[in-house]
């Protein structure tokens, strides 16, 4: 197992850099990540060792992996129920219709202008 640390910010660094350290799941700086020792990871830090700190530690020294907890049932939907009307109740006045304010004719002097 590797326990790799980023101890540089890549924001300097090419974008490729900047994604091989989102690759192996490095966020912030002072992070900590752990990973199988295997050549693609090996590989991954050689490209962006200048930023990285990695130290090798035994399989029973590592942080077991948490299991991830499962997703709860949906809440059951809440029914519909209809709201009859109150026979008592006076029905809603319709709103007062505004008056629509007539359109001006174009002038001459407005069309004339374009020829």
């Amino acid at each position: 197992m590797l326990r790799i640390k980023l101890v540089k910010s890549p924001i300097g660094n090419t974008p490729r850099n900047r994604a091989t350290v989102q690759a192996l799941g490095l966020r912030k700086v002072n992070h900590t990540v752990e990973h199988e020792d295997n050549s693609s990871i090996r590989g991954m830090i050689h490209h962006v060792k200048h930023m990285l700190l990695v130290t090798e530690i035994a399989d029973s020294e590592a942080k077991p992996k948490a299991p991830k907890p499962a997703k709860a049932a949906p809440a059951p939907k809440a029914e519909k129920v209809a709201i009859e009307a109150k026979p008592n109740a006076a029905p809603k006045k319709a709103a007062a219709a505004k008056p629509v304010a007539e359109k001006k004719p174009a002038t001459k002097k407005a069309t004339e202008g374009k020829k």
